[in-house]
């Protein structure tokens, strides 16, 4: 059966990220004998009205064939941002159109906002005591609205379970190319991410977009020193090596990789590590031990470590899911932050 995912069309909505989820679960496909496979998602958009048309921020309004009423149909909702959320916005606080739809949703669905839709999911109270994101140029005014919220507003998105949030208008494909990755492996992900012409796992967080009022000129990047060690990550990799391949300290090297990446070297490197990893269990029927070798973690006591604490599940029941069911979700995946 198709997992459905419903689309709540709030008025003031931006039409780029309402077409997010529909342009990655609605062209995600199994793989099926001879290579081919049914569609894994329905995705169906709904206002909180009855059918009708629905306003953007853009000089057209939308039409929306489907009312309040999906929600109760819904495996996993999905809120885009909005430009009028009004009580939402200036005071925290669903209004009663809004508060009654989301009534609707069922326990235990899956809840996912795209930049400020965040708002909607914290005047609701499913991020009370939770970890959370938002777009960057509204984290602090998000904090200040919903103190009970841990914020975090350097990442991409943050995966909290059956909660997720992403940061800013385009995070929101890395957030759903994360859930297909969850739901269905690497290989349905990348392939949609190909489809899309979008990398299949973006590096770092929005901490690297935020505008700094006196930026210091670049005159060299850390691009050449990352493509030399995707093309390595079976042997040992030192920060003093990737620091080489630009001619820079190690210092500098390791700063210039933040500004431009989000994250440290080696956080970079463990994740690269990771998704090697994901990507031979799911493809290949090589041992543990040499998935282990060829991911540049050594040993398998090592991958096993780093794939729970990335995952939540070790490599065996990884490869497992993924190779045995034509894609169900391991039953937990842990909190992923870039």
């Amino acid at each position: 059966m198709e997992h459905r995912v419903v689309v709540l069309a709030l008025d003031g909505l931006l039409p780029f990220e309402l077409g997010i989820p529909q342009r990655i679960f609605g062209r995600s496909l199994g793989t099926g004998a001879g290579g081919k496979g049914g569609r894994l998602y329905d995705v169906v958009t709904c206002s909180v009205r009855p059918p009708g048309p629905v306003r953007t921020d853009a000089d057209f309004s939308i039409l929306v064939e489907h009312g309040p009423e999906a929600l109760a149909t819904a495996d996993t909702v999905v809120v885009p941002a909005s430009y009028e959320l009004g009580p939402v916005f200036e005071e925290g606080r669903l209004t009663e159109e809004l508060a009654a739809a989301l009534a609707l949703v069922r326990p235990g669905t899956r809840m996912v906002s795209i930049c400020t839709g965040s708002y909607v999911l914290a005047a609701a109270g499913y991020l009370d005591g939770r970890p959370a994101t938002t777009h960057w140029s509204s984290a602090d005014h998000f904090q200040r609205t919903f103190p009970q919220v841990r914020v975090d507003p350097d990442v991409l998105f943050i995966d909290d379970g059956d909660v997720l949030t992403s940061a800013g208008v385009a995070a929101g494909i890395d957030l759903c190319l994360h859930l297909v990755r969850r739901d269905h492996g690497a290989a349905v992900a990348n392939e949609i991410a190909r489809r899309t012409v979008v990398p299949p796992h973006r590096d770092g967080g929005q901490a690297q977009y935020i505008h700094r009022p006196v930026p210091e000129p670049q005159f060299a990047t850390t691009t050449g020193a990352r493509a030399w060690a995707l093309a390595r990550l079976d042997r040992p990799i030192l920060l003093r090596d990737m620091a080489e391949q630009e001619a820079m300290s190690v210092r500098t090297f390791t700063r210039r990789f933040r500004e431009e990446v989000g994250i440290s070297p080696g956080q970079w490197l463990t994740g690269q590590r990771v998704e090697r990893a994901r990507h031979l269990l799911e493809s290949t029927d090589l041992s543990i031990d040499q998935v282990a070798r060829d991911a540049g973690f050594g040993t398998a006591t090592s991958l096993r470590q780093h794939l729970q604490a990335a995952l939540g599940v070790p490599p065996t029941a990884y490869r497992r899911t993924f190779r045995s069911s034509a894609g169900t979700a391991p039953r937990r995946v842990s909190r992923l932050s870039s």
